[in-house]
């Protein structure tokens, strides 16, 4: 008698887990098989690498310099989040 109340107060985990594993179970049966997919799209996969590889080839990955500016990447933003201007700076240095 113990058993059955437990089960009985575990009643709505116990459907929404067996819907839920029979739900995923169906999808898995109904839903198309990998290489279906990949035969279908390898067009689309293989235009894709060619356009990113012509891109990388021509046109270069842009370079982010931080000598154009004088200073370290990121530290002017660093100073002025930080409250510093470049006359506390100068004071901070000497």
């Amino acid at each position: 008698m113990h058993i059955s109340e437990k089960l009985l107060q575990y009643r709505y985990h116990i459907t929404i887990a067996i819907v839920a594993s029979l739900s995923f179970s169906l999808l898995l049966y109904a839903a198309p098989r990998f290489l279906t997919i990949l035969a279908y799209f390898w067009p689309l996969f293989a235009s894709t690498t060619v356009f990113l590889v012509a891109i990388i080839a021509f046109g270069g990955v842009s370079r982010f310099s931080s000598e154009d500016h004088g200073e370290k990447a990121g530290e002017g933003l660093l100073d002025y989040v930080a409250g510093r201007t470049e006359h506390t700076q100068t004071l901070l240095s000497e």
